[in-house]
């Protein structure tokens, strides 16, 4: 079963293809993305890689994580479940106390 990894802290330049080489050499890369601003394009220093097996992403943790890539210290760890964003309700004025629900 894949394993999707947060890497976190990369240098503005880093592609895709770069993540892919430098995953690749510990495994299987499924999926290699990088998050970008939707405006501008321009990378928000960070991105997901998929791995192909729970083995892989727990070797490419261990030996990734705190490695040098274009110059900048990287961050590897599982990534987490997106939050679901949080709803708010404004009452019929529009004005007064948010309620979460």
């Amino acid at each position: 079963m894949s394993k999707k990894l947060y890497v976190g802290n990369l240098s503005y330049e880093v592609t895709e293809e770069d993540l892919k080489k430098n995953f690749g050499e510990i495994g299987e890369c499924i999926v290699v993305n990088i998050i970008r601003d939707k405006y501008s394009g321009n990378s928000r220093g960070f991105g997901f890689v998929e791995m192909a097996t729970e083995e892989e992403a727990q070797e490419a943790i261990r030996k990734l994580n705190g490695g040098e890539l274009s110059g900048r210290k990287i961050i590897v760890q599982e990534a987490k479940p997106r939050k679901e964003p949080q709803k708010t309700f404004i009452g019929r004025s529009g004005f007064g106390r948010r309620e979460r629900f």
